[in-house]
């Protein structure tokens, strides 16, 4: 009974960190409007989220464990991290924020090969499907207008993110860092990854936040999408594993989506409307799959008995 809830709030975990995480280009957008480059919006968003975590570590009285031996593979990590941030707010001065939401969801595909590859993880045909609906899904969401283009800069940019935070993903559960709680682990992912942003505004300059909307987005960037979305998605690996955490990323696209037609009265189309089903189908599918077999399992050893 343990193992089931166990997995069932990393399934819920896992769906909170998609949908927190598809918030990240609805409150980047006004910044870049504002004259802000991606250096010194994500600078903004790691760093406001580092003090956001180290407050509520304090006040939570939660430990700030970091073993020496597990140091390497946390810098790693979260320069990983960092480098995905980066790259996808790069690719938004690029091309399409849609394009480039669609392409990005090719990272549960990298997880599960490098799963495959790497450590001989045999992937089910369940996990196969729910992969194939949800990318099926994730392409029937993005409607382009006819005008956008596939920029080749953008995707490359789209393309390394993707592999960045895949590989990020499996760190976590491959890794030393499998022990690791996912609060600490998520503040120190953020609290290193600053120093790429550092870099990056030494190169393309520093540039403020200005006006309450300004501030607002910068806020809401370091709460939800990061310290929210990281939190939980540690927080799912570790309970249900990289590949399904992966694939119920396939929500992020679809809360973009739902925030466009809630908030900004966007029109549903009919394709976006069987891109949902087939998105939320494949997320049902892989949640399903392993109560389902159990229960298969249950009534051939029954029907063997009698």
């Amino acid at each position: 009974m343990r193992q089931i809830s166990n997995r069932t709030k990393g399934y819920a975990c896992a769906a909170i960190a998609a949908c927190t995480y598809g918030i990240n280009p609805l409150l980047a957008l006004p910044l870049y409007a504002e004259g802000m480059n991606a250096d010194s919006v994500l600078f903004f968003r790691y760093g406001f989220a580092t003090v956001m975590l180290w407050v509520i570590m304090h006040a939570m009285r939660k430990p700030f464990s970091l073993q020496r031996r597990q140091l390497p593979a946390m810098t790693i990590a979260a320069i990983l991290m960092a480098l995905s941030s980066l790259l996808l707010f790069e690719a938004y001065n690029h091309m399409d924020v849609g394009i480039a939401s669609t392409l990005l969801f090719v990272y549960p595909v990298m997880v599960a090969l490098i799963n495959t590859i790497f450590y001989r993880e045999r992937l089910s045909a369940v996990t196969i499907s729910a992969i194939a609906m949800a990318t099926a899904g994730i392409m029937l969401l993005y409607r382009g207008d006819g005008t956008a283009t596939l920029s080749v800069t953008g995707t490359v940019l789209v393309m390394l993110s993707a592999l960045s935070y895949a590989v990020y993903m499996v760190a976590v559960n491959r890794t030393s860092l499998c022990r690791m709680d996912s609060m600490p682990m998520t503040f120190y992912s953020v609290a290193i990854g600053i120093a790429v942003f550092v870099a990056g505004m030494a190169w393309h300059g520093f540039t403020p936040v200005t006006g309450t909307l300004g501030w607002t987005c910068a806020l809401s960037l370091a709460l939800f999408p990061t310290i929210v979305s990281l939190i939980a998605m540690v927080a799912a690996i570790h309970k249900i594993g990289s590949t399904p955490t992966a694939i119920l990323g396939a929500l992020e696209p679809v809360t973009a989506l739902v925030i466009g037609v809630c908030v900004f009265g966007e029109h549903l189309s009919l394709g976006a409307c069987i891109g949902i089903v087939l998105v939320v189908g494949s997320v049902t599918m892989l949640i399903a799959a392993r109560p389902a077999a159990r229960l298969v399992k249950q009534f051939i050893h029954s029907r063997r008995r009698h």
